[in-house]
């Protein structure tokens, strides 16, 4: 019997029944949207929307979460390939202090929609919470584990992330973003500690953090 990844999915499976549902409702264009960078205490979080043709071959797609930075960095371009359309949109670590972690959010998937070079008619979101978009769709609780749109979205948005924080680890080699990605690991918080915080730290994420030491 031929081993097969813990991660991977049934060859049954159906990558895009929610899209398939949408385009029988008179849906032809369906985005996914994802995100991915919400938890971090660096940074900013990144948003992306694709629409993939109908029942379009994506080797080894899957939730970005249960892919190596590798395989996510090798179906990047793959992925903007094959779309019919993508885009990418930023909230900055400012703009989550301001607003809040779930409106930021909410702002990188607009920022992502209105960077698409095709308008969709429909939008698929990761989650149990729509953005304000004026494009109507649904929520979908654990959509890049079960919808290809949405799991493309995923690995587009990490990559995007992780690639910027890779940068900023040129930049700030102390923190060692470049391993974190800008969470909060036991490492980040010594560094924070011993260098003090960036421009680019969330300080709504760091303030109990910071009372308890002060």
């Amino acid at each position: 019997m031929p081993r097969t990844s813990k991660n991977a999915l049934p060859q049954d499976f159906d990558w895009y029944a929610w899209e398939r549902r949408a385009q029988q409702a008179g849906y032809p264009l369906v985005c996914g949207i994802d995100e991915a960078g919400r938890g971090p205490l660096a940074g900013p979080v990144c948003a992306a929307a694709i629409i993939l043709p109908l029942d379009c071959a994506i080797e080894g797609l899957n939730d970005s979460k249960k892919l190596t930075e590798k395989k996510r960095e090798a179906l990047f371009p793959i992925i903007q390939e094959k779309a019919l359309a993508w885009g990418i949109g930023w909230a900055s670590a400012e703009e989550i202090d301001q607003v809040n972690i779930l409106q930021a959010t909410f702002l990188a998937m607009k920022r992502a929609v209105e960077a698409l070079q095709v308008q969709p008619q429909w939008v698929l979101v990761d989650g149990n919470r729509m953005p304000s978009l004026k494009i109507p769709g649904e929520a979908v609780v654990k959509g890049d584990a079960q919808c290809a749109s949405i799991a493309a979205a995923s690995v587009l948005a990490k990559v995007s992330r992780d690639r910027l924080l890779r940068e900023w680890d040129k930049q700030y080699p102390a923190y060692g973003f470049g391993k974190h990605k800008g969470y909060g690991t036991k490492a980040h918080y010594e560094a924070i500690s011993q260098y003090g915080l960036l421009p680019i730290h969330r300080r709504s994420f760091l303030k109990g953090w910071e009372e308890k030491r002060s």
